[in-house]
């Protein structure tokens, strides 16, 4: 292992992500980095250059990634797993990503489930990330989940959304937001309503959603 300081050591492993194709040196230094480091930074930086370069050398850290003892490589795990060669096989450590003890990897693992389209509807996303939308603690999480709610656009995902419609302002907004795949007099009165709503982000949102339709 390096000697070098952390924050040192993470931009010599960033740096192998932008130098073209990697020597088989290069992969296992990376692989090895991003396991076994002692600082979460390197970790998260090694694993972001190994999906970068290598995405099919990056499944074999990407598991042990997403149980890390450090909230940040868990979180740049999630963000990272739409890059990966198998979305399909990421989704189930997704899901449990969403109860994770910290919002942010919540929130990032949110967003990676809504960018994982079919494969995350067919383990079952929409289930998992409507009752995060309805009942997590935080508005940031429910914020996110009804964001991907509505990027996945299925149309169990709707009643979520629609709770989600008279949440906190910030919730409210993402969930007119939401509103865009989906079409019916729920979708129009929801609509209307935040059109009326106290809050103006919320009543742009809707106005946003009306004049594009």
């Amino acid at each position: 292992m390096s000697t070098a300081r952390p924050v040192a050591r993470a931009a010599d492993l960033a740096a192998l992500g932008h130098r073209g194709p990697p020597s088989r040196a290069d992969v296992e230094r990376l692989i090895g980095a991003s396991v076994d480091d002692p600082d979460p930074r390197v970790r998260a930086a090694a694993l972001g250059a190994l999906v970068r370069v290598a995405p099919h050398a990056a499944l074999e850290s990407w598991p042990r990634a997403v149980t890390d003892a450090a909230p940040a490589v868990r979180r740049r795990a999630a963000e990272l797993a739409p890059g990966l060669v198998a979305p399909a096989a990421v989704v189930p450590d997704l899901l449990d990503l969403l109860d994770d003890p910290d919002v942010t990897v919540v929130e990032a693992a949110a967003w990676a489930v809504g960018e994982l389209g079919e494969h995350a509807i067919g383990a079952g996303a929409v289930g998992r990330l409507s009752l995060a939308a309805g009942g997590h603690r935080d508005a940031l999480a429910r914020e996110a989940a009804v964001a991907a709610l509505g990027a996945l656009g299925d149309p169990d995902a709707l009643p979520a959304i629609l709770v989600a419609c008279d949440d906190k302002p910030a919730v409210r907004r993402r969930a007119v937001l939401a509103l865009a795949p989906f079409d019916g007099p729920e979708v129009d009165a929801a609509i209307a309503a935040a059109l009326e709503d106290r809050d103006w982000q919320v009543r742009q949102a809707a106005e946003d959603l009306r004049d594009d339709g």
